[in-house]
């Protein structure tokens, strides 16, 4: 007779061990300072180059005849065709734009090992084309599927043995998660945490980070990349440790965290307030030849929208000499503007509480995902009024500087984005934020939307980096 061995559901010396991890902000492998000598090395040690440059010089990209979509010639990658968009609610009812087709899951993970009894985090220095300041802190593997089966005939993803296959580690997180829904049509990548015992081969790109170190670079300008923030927030959260905290307000985030804590709506409420919001949102979302898409014209060097509003889509030539291929070229979409992405938090009864929106976005699996409580490009409502400017718009960009608990300006997928930054905030909100608030926005507790982060497409990618940069604060 063969003896079954049951194992814990849940890992529950993990949080105590994270928290540890969040508290080494000095550092164990690397401190602070040794850390930013090595990252300004990594930027000296490589030729790094993006140069702008027209459609026609594209090295197998090329436009169809048929469609006018602009794909690679091996048929993977990614192609850039047009969506067209019909909602029977919301203030417009129907949109064309071109969008980003890459129906290919990638792998977004972060490596995990214990020194000196402290977790650490291998984070790599990777060079993006569409990063403003090109280098940033990756997660260890940050791939697409053609990158780590070698399409492009280049070396081998470092430490992928990791994350799959007999080599991989102990699974920590491991969920599918979306990518920006105005620009990619049902992206989604493999969020992975995995931990391990064994001796690992240290790569000069790569370094050993605590959480508490890479919660310090989450307060810094463009330095932990969209990629790793996404998979931070997957991460289980820390055990939070109230009896150390004397700000009300660390006192009130630990409480928000606690699902033991109360809050203004049960689970089962919040989901079925999410549920009716995707069962109200009936879309006919289709793609469309690229030629097609109206409003948009085509340049030598640019598609963009006849208006000039939104975003374009331009070409570049890259150099890099730290990546798998060391010169490509490609298209990048390139928003107008810098955006605004933001939570507001309010203290209910002790317990803070976020205010999210069920959001809509046309290039979503399942159409709705709750984003932040403001998730915009003011710039492209200078000429609405009244009703028809994103909620709390005017509100935020008023804040009294003193309500802000968190400020950086971080960039967005530098592999498919040029220049894509926002300003992140989260801000306590004050006797001025309006108290009624339209449908498809509610307050949940930090621990209530945590808990949705162990499920694919319920929370947007901006609203994870949100978590990330709460994370930084605690």
């Amino acid at each position: 007779m063969t003896l079954t061995v049951l194992r814990r559901r849940e890992d529950v010396d993990l949080p105590a061990r994270l928290a540890d991890s969040a508290e080494a902000r000095d550092g164990v492998q690397l401190t602070v300072g040794e850390f930013d000598a090595w990252f300004a090395g990594r930027q000296q040690a490589n030729n790094f180059q993006v140069t702008r440059i027209p459609f026609s010089e594209l090295d197998g990209w090329s436009f169809s005849q048929d469609t006018g979509n602009l794909g690679h010639r091996s048929g993977r990658f990614f192609s850039v065709e047009g969506l067209r968009v019909l909602s029977w609610a919301g203030p417009v009812r129907e949109w064309h734009q071109p969008i980003i087709n890459q129906p290919e899951v990638g792998i977004l993970g972060i490596l995990v090992k214990e020194f000196d009894g402290v977790l650490h985090c291998l984070m790599q220095a990777k060079m993006e084309p569409g990063n403003p300041n090109l280098l940033q802190l990756s997660p260890t593997v940050q791939a697409t599927r053609s990158n780590y089966t070698r399409v492009h005939n280049g070396a081998a993803v470092r430490y992928l043995e990791y994350f799959v296959g007999p080599s991989r580690g102990d699974i920590i997180a491991d969920v599918l998660q979306s990518e920006h829904g105005s620009w990619f049509f049902r992206k989604k990548n493999r969020n992975m945490v995995v931990e391990v015992t064994d001796e690992v081969p240290l790569h000069d790109d790569f370094c050993w980070l605590t959480v508490g170190q890479i919660n310090e670079l989450m307060k810094r300008d463009n330095v932990i990349n969209m990629d790793s923030r996404t998979v931070l927030s997957c991460m289980p959260p820390a055990k939070a440790r109230v009896h150390e905290y004397s700000n009300p307000f660390q006192i009130s985030l630990a409480a928000s965290r606690d699902r033991h804590a109360g809050a203004l709506h049960t689970t089962a409420e919040v989901m079925s307030w999410f549920t009716t919001q995707r069962s109200l949102c009936e879309l006919d979302i289709s793609r469309m030849p690229l030629k097609e898409v109206p409003g948009w014209h085509t340049t030598e060097k640019e598609i963009a929208r006849t208006d000039g509003k939104y975003f374009s889509v331009v070409a570049v030539a890259v150099k890099a000499g730290n990546r798998e291929v060391t010169s490509w070229t490609q298209p990048l979409f390139e928003p107008r503007g810098h955006g605004l992405v933001a939570f507001v938090l309010k203290n209910f009864g002790g317990v803070l509480h976020v205010l999210v929106n069920a959001r809509m976005e046309g290039g979503f699996l399942d159409s709705v995902e709750l984003g932040p409580t403001l998730q915009c490009i003011p710039w492209n409502y200078d000429d609405y009024d009244g009703a028809e400017r994103p909620f709390l718009l005017d509100y935020l960009q008023k804040i009294d500087p003193a309500r802000i608990r968190y400020e950086a300006v971080h960039s967005e997928e530098g592999g498919r984005f040029l220049n894509a930054e926002s300003r992140y905030l989260i801000v306590e909100a004050d006797d001025k934020l309006p108290y009624d608030i339209p449908d498809d926005y509610t307050w949940i507790t930090l621990g209530q939307l945590t808990d949705l982060l162990r499920h694919g497409h319920y929370v947007n990618v901006q609203a994870r980096t949100l978590v990330a940069c709460i994370n930084a604060i605690s």
